[in-house]
């Protein structure tokens, strides 16, 4: 057995996390709203960074049936994001995140910081988000592991390179990743792959991305895709991020079919409408 399919037979035999469990074990995928409580997001930076506004949309997104809400205080959009200190980040979410904890909906905290990660749990964040997979801050893992929260391990690059085989070079980054969770003491039943669409990827290796989700099915985990307003949409059909509903719905359909467990959405309402119609349809096959 070599260690790649000795990984996903482990990985598939895994206990999943309580949370886990209760988002993937359904026919039609968990939606996990986006709350960004940033100034320069690519796509609503600024329209939630005051803590009404951010308490307003959280209660939203629930009313319109997010599973789970994913809050995030520093920018990942891959052009013209501005770093900030893991002070600042907790700033921001300091009179956001607990106040959305207790309206009873599981929170994810977005972040690639393990201090932040750290007091996001602590306060009752129920999951962490890495968009680096738990390769850019060597504590992230340990922070994981010792809180026994579940983790979305996420692709990326540092930047795009369309003369690579994208689907390789994620196979490769996961299987780092899965290695620094299995060290760090993380279990594979607490660990949701996301494809990252758009981190470090051309247009055009994006689409191939989701065309090609089946792929990474050796690993035996599920996964979470975040498709909502981003920038490939705009390459098939012109178009500005709050124009996107149609491209995004598009795709997050074709991720669900091809077995994705979590959509990632701006768009919760329309989003959750056209998960349900699409399985009640499938239902009747």
């Amino acid at each position: 057995m070599t260690a790649t399919s000795s990984r996903a037979s482990h990985a598939t035999a895994a206990q999943p996390h309580p949370l886990l469990r209760g988002l993937v074990a359904r026919d039609c995928p968990a939606v996990m709203g986006v709350l960004n409580v940033t100034p320069d997001s690519f796509s609503d930076g600024g329209q939630f960074i005051a803590p009404d506004r951010a308490l307003a949309q959280a209660q939203r997104m629930i009313a319109e049936g997010a599973d789970i809400l994913d809050i995030g205080a520093e920018s990942t959009r891959p052009y013209g994001s501005q770093p900030i200190s893991a002070e600042v980040e907790v700033q921001r979410l300091r009179d956001i995140l607990p106040a959305v904890v207790a309206m009873g909906t599981p929170v994810s905290i977005d972040t690639m910081k393990a201090q932040v990660a750290a007091w996001a749990l602590d306060q009752g964040a129920a999951m962490a988000n890495d968009v680096w997979g738990l390769q850019r801050d060597p504590d992230m893992a340990r922070v994981i592991a010792e809180r026994g929260a579940p983790v979305v391990v996420m692709h990326n690059r540092d930047a795009a390179d369309p003369a690579i085989d994208i689907i390789d070079d994620m196979r490769t980054f996961f299987t780092r990743s899965l290695d620094i969770a299995t060290r760090a003491g993380i279990p594979a039943g607490h660990i949701v792959l996301d494809p990252g669409i758009g981190f470090g990827k051309t247009q055009e290796q994006s689409m191939i991305v989701l065309a090609r989700l089946k792929d990474l099915d050796q690993f035996g985990l599920p996964l979470l895709v975040g498709a909502s307003r981003k920038r490939f949409i705009a390459t098939v059909t012109p178009s500005e991020p709050h124009q996107r509903l149609g491209g995004s719905i598009a795709a997050h359909l074709l991720a669900a079919q091809r077995g994705a467990k979590i959509i990632r959405a701006h768009d919760v309402a329309e989003t959750v409408q056209a998960l349900r119609v699409a399985a009640a349809i499938e239902s009747r096959r």
